[in-house]
């Protein structure tokens, strides 16, 4: 079974997949699947990079606006389209 989902990615990512799907004669979709599988693989006790903490930088709490509720609508604030 397949699903189709939006992905948003750093250009110079998205620019390296491409380049290896070209390489390697496969499509895009094959080369991220692969790539997500392997990473899956190594199981939850194998962290790739150290814990992430969050950290707030003022208190100031959300923003005028910004609905975390809406993913479409932060999408749009972080592009500067909103």
């Amino acid at each position: 079974m397949c699903m189709r989902t939006t992905l948003n990615l750093d250009d110079d990512l998205l620019h390296r997949a491409k380049q290896e799907a070209a390489r390697s004669r496969r499509t895009l979709t094959s080369v991220i699947e692969d790539a997500l599988r392997e990473l899956l693989a190594r199981g939850p006790g194998s962290p790739v990079h150290e814990a992430y903490r969050v950290r707030p930088f003022d208190g100031r709490g959300l923003q005028p606006g910004v609905d975390l509720d809406d993913s479409a609508a932060l999408t749009d604030l972080m592009d500067g389209q909103g």
